[in-house]
């Protein structure tokens, strides 16, 4: 029977419940006591995405037997060099590796992008490079990653170009103070990605004479493809004359869109061409990549649950796995 409840609505007694469906009960998804909100939504599943990526403890990615010198290279501009240098090295640095990026781009981005300080004055790159000060002075950590250090690049690295001209070894200035750096550094280092300039000038030089390895970010459109002959023959040349152990590893697509059908024909060229230096990952047009820099950080800490923080993740540890696999192969070789 029945009874009134306070508000004068019938009020039923537990004999007079009625059984729950199965199917409605297996239909409810479970429900945080402390919040009420249901665990299987979209917003659910992203934070779970984000929470992954940003425990660095989970999950620790292998470390290469040596240190791994990139430069990021790519003369046209807008590709995503800066966005896919700090976004690849953010990741590495979160999941156990010891990074090190120089920005030797004179707009800072990767400086900004790191949080790090670059108003003029600030000790940078171009003390570095015309001054001869150790890169250990002027590298700063990260404030969101104790294992990533970035040497920050100010305004004054705009005139290099023409100040480096008649310098001595004026292409070796980066090399120089990047292997003493790394020679009292000993181990402590497992990757350095170089930010280039969008341009073939001195800076670009230097960094292409400093490092081992070129990672090409190549925009999914057609204007991406007509440079890309000039820096594969600078590259060549680089090579030839300045530093033979240099070498096109990795090449990543960026700002891929899946509604259009160009970005899947020059994806399909680039993997044609480039074989497996390609990465797998492509990373998507993703509005939280552009808005990250505007709040200081990396799309890795801003949005961790987004595409594009998903497609840098997969990425750098696709980069990080092929660095632990020539490791171990080396280390097999020498036993």
């Amino acid at each position: 029977m029945n009874e009134q409840s306070v508000d004068g609505r019938p009020e039923t007694t537990s004999n007079s419940a009625e059984p729950v469906s199965r199917e409605t009960e297996r239909s409810t998804p479970p429900v945080s006591r402390e919040t009420g909100i249901a665990f299987d939504t979209p917003i659910a599943r992203e934070a779970a995405q984000a929470v992954h990526v940003l425990n660095v403890r989970q999950e620790q990615w292998p470390r290469p037997a040596t240190t791994r010198v990139l430069t990021v290279a790519n003369q046209k501009g807008g590709v995503g060099k800066t966005t896919s240098a700090v976004n690849i090295a953010a990741a590495l640095a979160l999941h156990g590796q010891r990074v090190l990026v120089i920005d030797l781009d004179p707009q800072g981005n990767a400086s900004t992008a790191l949080g790090i300080d670059h108003v003029v004055g600030t000790p940078s790159v171009y003390d570095v490079l015309l001054g001869g000060r150790p890169i250990a002075e002027v590298a700063t950590v990260a404030e969101f990653a104790p294992t990533l250090r970035c040497v920050p690049a100010t305004l004054d690295l705009a005139g290099a170009d023409i100040e480096l001209t008649s310098q001595v070894a004026r292409e070796y200035r980066l090399q120089r103070a990047l292997n003493a750096f790394l020679k009292a550094e000993g181990d402590q280092v497992d990757y350095v990605f170089i930010d280039c300039p969008p341009s073939l000038g001195l800076l670009t030089l230097n960094a292409l004479v400093a490092a081992r390895e070129v990672l090409i970010p190549i925009q999914c459109e057609y204007y991406a493809l007509e440079g890309l002959a000039q820096l594969l023959n600078t590259v060549e040349l680089v090579t030839s004359h300045l530093n033979p152990t240099l070498e096109v590893t990795t090449v990543l697509l960026t700002m891929y869109d899946s509604r259009t059908r160009l970005a899947d024909q020059v994806a399909d060229e680039v993997r044609k061409h480039f074989g497996e230096l390609v990465l797998s990952p492509m990373i998507p047009r993703n509005v939280r990549v552009s808005e990250a820099p505007g709040f200081g950080q990396t799309v890795i800490t801003y949005d961790a649950g987004s595409r594009g923080a998903i497609g840098y993740l997969q990425a750098a540890r696709e980069i990080a796995d092929r660095g632990g696999a020539a490791s171990t192969t080396s280390e097999g070789t020498q036993q």
